[in-house]
């Protein structure tokens, strides 16, 4: 199997801090590799030194394959605010498109379009200033995938998406060819993309052949035989420290290999495998809280004559844990700034109606998914004026007087995350508390608020981190819509697919047993049955979204199938794909009103 990358003997180091020292690895065609290391020990510096944007401090070597295509998925996308969707990608595309004739060219285009609409983007004129962060991450992917490149390098790919994106994406890489080596928390992503997990430990590589699970026991078998053979060294180092002791005189030069090794054994017997890890046990627990949490009395929303809200109604009770879900400008963040009472409708615009009323004794934590504003002059101790605390969250003595720029992300979020559990809150909000923190950091998170005393509300992108907290998930349906399902994100998504094959499944019967009248094909109309619930005008609204429903998964699967062929002009091409993106959204709110009108009628 052919060699595409190789790597010998680089370092990294910032001041006395080494972060990775006299590593290599290789990486065969069709591997696809998670990185993964604690935050601040150097996994965004690799891969900035294989993108060529920074140098080994030990020189080394760095060997791609010859002749592969290879192309680099940053965390932060770097565009030009006036320029539209389509027109930034092609701009950032000349790497790939040098060279190309007229028609190879349109194929390329053509990939660009069918990627921007499988990410929900239908418009490609649309300017990048005016797109979200998860918006903005799709934009940066298609560039990524629509060159069809050999090899993957992704630093952090789901940062910002929702979670219909990462399912795409997860399912693009899981089915693609390609070889792959990306940093990633997300561990749903991660077993359903990868076969190998690499992790950087102390400055070295170690690689795990498998999933996620395998790699945590070959890890606990990596650290126990290491400790096992350090007990070893420390009996021999007895027994040859009584050697050294007794016989004083009997130090010939003769002997002297035998000191040499004894020095080597009191080294190596001094190494003993530790991992510090954030301890959450001594945060102190939330405040006292009373019965009333926050009530929302047939509240709506509108922003730039779009609906976020619409007569939503909800009692929040104690010790409650709900997650958030829907697509990226769906109104999450929105929301959670209303309720919170973070909204000013003098500065921020919009209009609100209804009634969102607090209890007197909720102290309210919330954890932004733009994170805090830092001066960056700041030290880490200016933020934090408690050393014992600090030691705790993984910042130890020696870091105490480091600027806050000179953090990695990850660690900027741990500090973050810890000046928001010194509130002691009792109801905590996390939006997209995920991003950045490494995943031994999130699964001590997770622990800590499975135990948590207050009541929980999350914005997640993060399956895994959602399956583990919640009870059950605001969908966010857009167009104000949100439902309320009960249970996990996992049983959610399996409810939707479910649902989906039996509408095709319907779709499929209702066809074979169309037959002939007067001349014309009927379609076999399926009875439902007497749902005493529903009124008559509602049960002909129901039977009118299952052929609604239908239509629309007919012609998309049509649009679909004509984007596939490669052969439709630019203007068609565009057409189509905006089209796509309308479909999308109409089946979004019909398949809600579906849902709504379903459990009323089952009720």
């Amino acid at each position: 199997m052919a060699s595409y990358l190789q790597i010998e003997n680089i370092s990294k180091s910032y001041g006395p801090k080494v972060l990775f020292e006299h590593i290599g690895f290789n990486i065969n065609e069709g591997d696809k590799i998670a990185l993964i290391a604690p935050n601040g020990t150097g996994k965004t510096s690799l891969m900035r030194i294989l993108a060529g944007h920074d140098k080994s401090d030990s020189g080394g070597k760095i060997m791609f394959m010859k002749d592969i295509r290879i192309a680099f998925l940053e965390q932060e996308y770097d565009f030009d605010p006036k320029k539209g969707i389509f027109d930034q990608i092609m701009s950032d595309s000349t790497e790939f498109t040098a060279g190309l004739d007229q028609e190879h060219l349109w194929e390329y285009e053509r990939r660009v379009i069918k990627f921007l609409t499988s990410f929900n983007l239908p418009d490609q004129n649309q300017k990048m200033k005016e797109l979200s962060g998860g918006e903005i991450k799709r934009v940066a992917l298609t560039r990524m995938l629509a060159s069809e490149a050999d090899f993957f390098i992704m630093d952090e790919p789901t940062n910002h998406l929702d979670i219909d994106a990462i399912e795409f994406l997860e399912g693009y890489l899981g089915r693609s060819r390609c070889t792959l080596l990306m940093v990633t928390h997300d561990r749903y992503f991660m077993d359903r993309v990868c076969n190998t997990v690499m992790e950087m430990d102390h400055g070295a590589i170690y690689t795990y052949k498998g999933d996620y699970q395998n790699f945590l026991e070959k890890r606990e078998e990596r650290i126990a035989n290491y400790n096992a053979e350090t007990d070893k060294v420390r009996n021999i180092l007895r027994r040859e420290l009584e050697w050294i002791r007794s016989t004083p005189c009997a130090r010939s030069g003769k002997a002297k290999y035998r000191i040499d090794a004894f020095h080597e054994l009191n080294d190596r017997a001094q190494q003993v495998y530790t991992q510090k890890q954030m301890s959450l046990a001594d945060m102190k627990g939330p405040a006292r809280m009373g019965t009333k949490i926050i009530d929302c009395k047939d509240v709506s929303f509108w922003y730039d004559g779009v609906c976020y809200l619409d007569h939503f109604s909800y009692k929040f009770q104690r010790y409650e844990k709900v997650g958030i879900v829907g697509r990226n400008g769906a109104g999450k963040t929105t929301f959670l700034n209303l309720i919170t009472g973070n909204w000013n409708p003098e500065t921020d615009g919009g209009r609100m109606e209804g009634v969102i009323e607090r209890g007197d004794s909720i102290k309210i934590g919330y954890y932004h998914q733009s994170g805090m504003n830092f001066n960056p002059e700041d030290t880490v101790l200016d933020i934090v004026n408690d050393t014992y605390l600090l030691n705790r969250f993984l910042f130890p003595h020696d870091m105490l007087h480091n600027k806050i720029e000179k953090l990695s992300g990850g660690e900027r979020r741990r500090l973050y995350l810890l000046t928001i559990l010194m509130q002691q809150p009792n109801l905590l909000i996390l939006d997209e508390p995920t991003n950045d923190l490494d995943i031994v950091t999130l699964n001590i998170l997770e622990e800590y608020l499975k135990e948590f005393g207050g009541s929980l509300i999350i914005v997640s992108h993060d399956r895994h981190f959602l399956d583990k907290l919640v009870d059950h998930l605001f969908v966010f349906c857009g167009n104000g819509i949100i439902k309320d399902f009960i249970g996990s994100y996992s049983a959610y998504r399996s409810f939707i697919k479910d649902y989906e094959a039996q509408q095709r499944s319907n779709e499929r019967a209702k066809e074979k047993e169309s037959k002939e009248v007067d001349g014309k094909t009927l379609r076999a109309q399926a009875k439902l049955p007497q749902k005493k619930k529903l009124t008559w005008k509602e049960e002909r609204e129901l039977e009118q979204l299952e052929k609604d429903l239908a239509a629309l998964s007919e012609e998309k699967s049509a649009l679909e199938a004509e984007l596939a062929t490669g052969t439709m002009e630019f203007d068609a091409l565009q057409k189509a794909s905006e089209r796509i993106g309308e479909i999308m959204e109409l089946t979004d709110e019909k398949e809600m009103r579906w849902l709504e009108l379903s459990e009323k009628a089952e009720a």
